[in-house]
This record gives structure tokens, C-alpha cells and sequence, in this order.
């Protein structure tokens, strides 16, 4: 597995009702690269310097996140998912989808 992947994936949403979801840290540094520049705000500068530590060096994963949420969080952009999407669960996990 990948040690850039999140432990959770953060989910976000944008004004078509599309959910986006940023599983790893190169989804994170890809999704606020794109983030207009004029709604860029503190919040946004230190979470984009979360991650680009992160990437280039050991510096902790799961505070990269952290600063990510707090950024989507604050752009009103983070979809807290109460149930899992159909998607990401699966009827035949570890089965291949095969009747014996």
C-alpha cells in the first residue's frame, strides 16, 4: 500500500451536487492546486504547506489530513458522510463475486 494514502478518505462536495473523494496525499495537493486563487485564505496556505511537507518529508501524515479537513471544513466544501456510499461497500467482499 501506498504510505501517502489517507487511513480514511475526506469526501468533498462542489456546487453540481458531485461528491469528490481525495483518498491520498497527491489527491489532496491536486484538489487545493486547483482551488481558485482568489478564495485562497490562511487556512488554505497552511494546509497546502501541510501537505507539500508531508510529501517531501517525513513529517506526519495524519497532520496533513488534519490540516486538509480543517481547509474543506472552513471552504464549506467537506461532506461528512454518516453512512458509506454504495461504492465503497461491497456484497461479495473476498467472494469475487462467484457462486461456488
Amino acid at each position: 500500500m501506498n504510505d501517502r494514502m489517507f487511513d480514511s478518505p475526506v469526501f468533498i462536495k462542489n456546487g453540481n451536487n458531485f461528491i469528490q473523494e481525495i483518498a491520498c496525499l497527491e489527491d489532496a495537493l491536486e484538489f487545493l492546486y486547483e482551488w481558485p486563487k482568489p478564495r485562497r485564505t490562511p487556512i488554505y496556505h497552511t494546509a497546502v504547506r501541510a501537505c507539500q511537507h508531508a510529501f517531501q518529508s517525513d513529517y506526519p501524515l495524519a497532520f496533513a489530513k488534519s490540516a486538509f479537513e480543517g481547509f474543506a471544513r472552513s471552504a464549506k466544501v467537506l461532506e461528512e458522510l454518516a453512512v458509506p456510499p454504495a461504492w465503497m461497500t461491497s456484497r461479495n467482499s473476498g467472494h469475487g463475486g462467484k457462486v461456488a
